[in-house]
């Protein structure tokens, strides 16, 4: 019996020292990138953990160091939230709307269109580039916002995880709401999405994540340096910048801020959700 249990104990400790040491493997390349981009020039890429820190990286990046070549860093950043919350919430919104139809309302073609929103999500979307661009820019949108915006506002997958959390919903709550008067609008808004707040944080989260590290279509749909988000300026800062490595390593430690914040303030609504998925 002593054995046994000196045993599990063993198997127990092997398994927590690989976890610690997966997880190490897994979040030591931002530590680094993080600590590189406090970490004196001198000693930027020099060992794996730096022992003098400054925040001259920081200062340069917003400065424009030595070159001259100052960028809008504060600008960018302001216009990757606003792209970005922009997006997320219309995506949150006709995925909504869209999922209370397929899921609830009898109209004909219904099973088509559900059929092309599971089709559409396998389907490669950068083949749709060229022809999403010359759409926005015949459309007077091109070096917008509405040009970086509206093509990035649905998500198929927003609207196919809607309708299968709908579908679960019982009719009698809709029903018992339209005979008090409930129009679908107000079913949508006022029940349907409160009653998948852990989902919805679900869903938010991916959506969130996924448009804030939009680089492609950014860089396609605008040109103007007052227009470019963080991540396309991010992109550009090889040339000028590629002989500083501390304000690399800053621009990237700020653009992944606002998602690990974000996260941390949703993760108990996060886990509760992905609880529901896998059930």
């Amino acid at each position: 019996m002593v054995g046994s249990n000196r045993n599990r104990r063993a198997r127990l400790a092997l398994r927590y020292m690989l976890a610690v040491v997966l997880l190490l493997v897994m979040v030591f390349p931002y530590l680094y990138m993080v600590l590189n981009s406090l970490a004196d020039w001198a000693q930027i890429d020099k060992s794996l953990v730096p022992t003098k820190f400054t925040f001259k990286s920081y200062q340069w990046l917003f400065s424009g160091g030595e070159t001259g070549m100052a960028r809008p860093w504060l600008h960018a950043f302001m216009n990757s939230i606003l792209v970005s919350a922009a997006s997320t919430l219309l995506m949150m919104i006709f995925g909504v709307m869209s999922a209370y139809a397929l899921s609830k309302l009898n109209f004909f073609g219904r099973s088509a269109i559900n059929n092309f929103v599971l089709f559409h999500m396998f389907f490669p979307a950068i083949i749709l580039l060229i022809p999403t661009f010359l759409i926005i820019q015949r459309a007077g949108m091109y070096d917008t916002y509405l040009g970086m915006i509206v093509p990035k506002a649905v998500s198929l997958w927003a609207i196919f995880m809607y309708t299968n959390f709908f579908r679960a919903v019982p009719s009698v709550f809709i029903e018992a709401a339209r005979l008090d008067g409930a129009s679908d609008l107000k079913i949508m808004f006022k029940i349907m999405l409160p009653m998948s707040k852990s989902i919805t944080t679900v869903i938010f989260l991916f959506l969130l994540m996924e448009r804030w590290t939009e680089l492609l279509w950014d860089m396609i749909a605008v040109k103007s340096d007052s227009m470019l988000t963080l991540n396309v300026l991010l992109s550009q800062m090889f040339g000028p910048y590629g002989s500083y490595p501390g304000p690399l390593y800053a621009a990237s430690t700020i653009l992944t801020l606002p998602i690990i914040l974000i996260f941390l303030i949703f993760s108990k609504k996060f886990q509760e959700g992905m609880q529901f998925n896998l059930k």
